[in-house]
């Protein structure tokens, strides 16, 4: 069925009653939009039937969706972007209300970071460098004209980000500070677009670097035990052994082998910390056959013997 002639759900008053209508699908991680400028959201739902999203959009705010499942749209009837697994963009609420779709029967699972003009405000200015016009737009608040920015893929760097966001690294205490981080951090990846040709092309280059090695490390991860020869992870990725070592130093700040090292020791302890494996099968999980090889490896990288770690924690005596 066109997605023109799909079945709307009817209308709900508020953005919270809204998503509460789903259930325990809808939850914020972080933030308050009247208080701090700014509300990080996750959304995880099968919807019988199609769901106007837009009747969660904030007027004159700005709002970034990380789409991890589910197909979504947003903007004119005809015209609308759309939001496929695995993408990200960002839309702006002016006057004119934006249409938004997600379709019934799909398991969605995505992200909204909503900003307020002024938390924008706060962190940028509309004479700021490099801005899509459409937050430039929201800062100087003379166009109320609403839209929508194309979609870009998530890359590995930002799926990590999102996992993040759900699974706050740090103490509650620290939380604030550490999402209005993470609300920048976004903003910098997201909201600017390079001004000139040779700024486009630099632009391009660097992503390609990125997203080549970011191809790399998940054929490292995909492969532990048994890392491919350079010459064959070139091949999937598409360029030259040479070529892809220099960029992946460059990226990385470390050779292929030696970041292979940091993954098998990194996942090595992990499971020496679970207490369900002894070392010689570790060794053998990580890709050594050496037991030697890997407990001097191992020594290297943590300072104790892996039938040593993890250290006990010394307690105090009287």
């Amino acid at each position: 069925m066109a997605s023109g002639t799909r079945k709307m759900t009817a209308p709900v008053p508020s953005e919270s009653a809204m998503w509460r209508a789903i259930g325990a699908g809808w939850r914020q991680l972080f933030g308050d939009f009247r208080g701090l400028g700014v509300s990080f959201e996750w959304h995880e739902f099968t919807p019988r039937e199609n769901l106007d999203w837009s009747r969660s959009f904030h007027p004159e705010s700005l709002e970034l969706c990380l789409n991890l499942a589910g197909n979504g749209e947003v903007g004119p009837a005809g015209q609308a972007v759309k939001f496929t697994p695995g993408t990200a963009g960002f839309y702006r609420q002016g006057k004119t209300p934006l249409r938004a779709l997600r379709f019934a029967g799909e398991a969605h699972q995505f992200i909204t970071v909503e900003l307020s003009p002024s938390f924008l405000a706060r962190h940028l200015s509309a004479e700021t460098p490099d801005l899509h016009p459409l937050v430039r737009a929201a800062l100087d608040g003379k166009d109320q004209t609403s839209g929508v920015a194309p979609v870009t893929a998530l890359n590995a760097r930002q799926r990590e980000l999102m996992a993040s966001l759900r699974q706050p690294p740090v103490l509650a205490s620290a939380q604030t500070l550490w999402f209005q981080a993470k609300a920048m951090e976004l903003m910098g990846e997201f909201f600017f677009q390079p001004s000139s040709t040779d700024e486009l092309f630099c632009h391009r280059q660097q992503r390609v670097a990125r997203d080549r090695v970011e191809a790399v490390l998940a054929i490292l991860r995909r492969n532990l035990s048994q890392t491919p020869p350079l010459e064959q992870i070139a091949r999937e990725v598409g360029c030259s052994p040479f070529y892809l070592s220099r960029t992946f130093s460059k990226e990385t700040g470390q050779t292929i082998p030696q970041y292979v090292r940091q993954l098998r020791m990194e996942k090595a302890a992990a499971l020496l910390r679970t207490g369900r494996y002894n070392v010689t099968e570790v060794a053998l999980e990580v890709g050594y056959n050496s037991l030697s090889h890997f407990s001097q490896t191992f020594h290297q990288t943590f300072g104790c013997c892996p039938g040593l770690y993890p250290m006990p924690m010394n307690t105090p005596t009287a």
